[in-house]
């Protein structure tokens, strides 16, 4: 009897140390993809401050919950709004350069935020500009993909409205 009950005990022990097993390279594969989707937004908005949006529309969720909260300050909410925002930005050819540095991200099951600086430049009125702002960046997963739904900075004076 005591030999089945310890036979129960070690299935047990060895299923929860297999699930934390997967659930941990579930982690590490989803904060890989995290970080993988946050280079893309990057390279997205350095794409967008030369006039090409193309890459911004295909890191962001089209759905009506998604925000953002940029520099030039304000809140749009849903993905017209968004992306009326974006296009206007577009159209401003900021040109320059911005990244991402001191990223911390934090990984749910379908959902992940990153936090970090931007630093950078970009030209307002044939001015250079620096960039150097903090941004809280939130992620979910779609259909296995981990797509934008909210973009939130600092403001910066020379864009604020």
């Amino acid at each position: 009897m005591r030999t089945k009950k310890v036979a129960k005990l070690s299935i047990i022990a060895l299923a929860a140390a297999c699930f934390v097993a997967a659930s941990s390279a579930q982690s590490a594969d989803d904060t890989a993809a995290v970080e993988q989707a946050s280079t893309k937004f990057y390279a997205a908005l350095n794409s967008m401050f030369t006039g090409d949006l193309s890459p911004m529309i295909d890191v962001w969720s089209h759905a009506d919950d998604v925000t953002y909260m940029g520099p030039a300050g304000g809140m749009e909410v849903g993905w017209d709004q968004v992306l009326a925002k974006w296009e206007s930005q577009a159209a401003m050819k900021l040109g320059g350069k911005v990244e991402p540095t001191q990223m911390h991200i934090t990984v749910g099951q379908n959902l992940a935020i990153t936090q970090n600086y931007e630093k950078g430049q970009n030209t307002v009125d044939g001015q250079p500009m620096i960039v150097s702002i903090r941004a809280t960046n939130v992620f979910r997963k779609e259909n296995g993909t981990w797509k934008m739904i909210g973009h939130h900075t600092d403001l910066l004076q020379p864009l604020e409205q």
